[in-house]
């Protein structure tokens, strides 16, 4: 047709706009001339149907190298070419995923919306060695669960439920300020698109009964505190239908006597002589997998951390292990035997340092003060 305009000039985009561009002018210009929101408007209908046609093309990338190459020519007369779209239920049926985010699905919203049941929470506790090995868990929980009484339908029996006068059974009503209309929950039925005029006597009308359940879970390797391990479909139920909810168990992490933790690393801090600082040695250390060696150099320094790698943690989100970071902290004993004070003494001399003198017995001390006292 000569008065086709040019189908970049029509979405408003450059010649050289990426499919995101393309797809995401589309958007604004459909819900701006959306029959919704342009009742009666066939002028409004007209650029829908337009913008419709120029996206069917560009967003196929070989029907828009051929109109890019030949122009309309290249598209009009073919399947899914130009002016295909003569009825907005058309655009409707090729496009109901671009609407039904604003306009609630194919059609204008007009089918009521199937909902995922929601998630609920447990808690699971784990040892250090749990956590690094991953573990399997049965773990406790409450979720509700169709009434048995009334078989989830919520309605006494010899009763049943009625479909929703407010809402004609769709769940949701449109309602509209000027030209803008926007889809809500039927106040009514709560989006159930029915009520029960008779409620059942166990549920009280719900359909569903709150129970106890217990499930079990596969822990992975390296989880930390307050990750979220995921039972899939072990949640509530849907309201009208839908697929059940997900469990979430949140994970807790004992502490442990001798290691403590940093994302991948283990942390163990351990005492040592001042003899050993001094001359070296191998200290035995303990790791998650049995005991180990870290080899002291002489002259180490107290708060000195020495790295065994690949000892630490897994972590389920990375491939490898951290490491385990053994720290020495030189211990001084707050007695001695008195060959220990001996030695310490001599090497005190020949270190030429002033130390504290040797501490005098409270009846050497007596001794002392009535010899003095006598002499004076």
């Amino acid at each position: 047709m000569a008065s086709e305009r040019d189908y970049y000039e029509v979405l408003e985009v450059e010649r050289t706009a990426t499919q995101d561009v393309i797809a995401s002018s589309y958007r604004r210009l459909a819900i701006k001339y959306h029959p919704d929101k342009n009742p009666g408007d066939d002028e409004a209908i007209d650029k829908f149907k337009e913008a419709s046609d120029a996206f069917e093309v560009l967003h196929d990338a070989e029907k828009r190298t051929r109109y890019d190459r030949y122009g309309h020519a290249g598209v009009n007369g073919q399947a899914g070419g130009s002016g295909h779209f003569s009825d907005v239920e058309d655009i409707f049926s090729a496009f109901g995923d671009i609407f039904g985010d604003i306009f609630g699905g194919g059609g204008g919203g007009r089918r009521r919306r199937v909902r995922k049941g929601r998630d609920v929470r447990c808690d699971v506790s784990l040892t250090l060695q749990e956590a690094a090995q991953g573990v399997r868990k049965t773990v406790h929980f409450q979720r509700h669960e169709p009434c048995k009484r009334c078989e989830g339908s919520g309605a006494a029996e010899g009763s049943e439920r009625q479909t929703c006068s407010y809402c004609g059974g769709h769940g949701q009503v449109v309602q509209q300020a000027g030209i803008v209309r926007v889809q809500t929950t039927c106040p009514a039925c709560k989006g159930e698109g029915s009520s029960v005029s008779t409620p059942c006597g166990v549920c009280r009308g719900s359909g569903q009964k709150l129970k106890k359940v217990e499930a079990e879970v596969e822990i992975p390797a390296g989880v930390d505190e307050g990750m979220q391990v995921r039972i899939t479909g072990q949640g509530e139920p849907s309201p009208n239908g839908g697929p059940p909810g997900d469990c979430y168990c949140v994970v807790s992490v004992l502490q442990h006597s001798l290691f403590e933790r940093e994302g991948q690393h283990l942390i163990c801090r351990i005492p040592i002589t001042y003899s050993q600082a001094v001359l070296g040695c191998t200290l035995e250390v303990p790791t998650l997998d049995g005991p180990g060696e870290v080899k002291v150099p002489p002259g180490t320094q107290s708060g000195n951390v020495f790295r065994l790698k690949g000892q630490g943690m897994p972590d389920p989100r990375v491939v490898g292990l951290g490491d385990l970071l053994v720290q020495v902290n030189i211990d001084v004993p707050e007695s001695v035997s008195s060959e220990e004070e001996a030695l310490l003494r001599q090497l005190a001399e020949l270190e030429h340092k002033n130390v504290a003198p040797v501490r005098k017995s409270f009846f050497d001390k007596l001794k002392e003060y009535f010899t003095d006292h006598e002499s004076s």
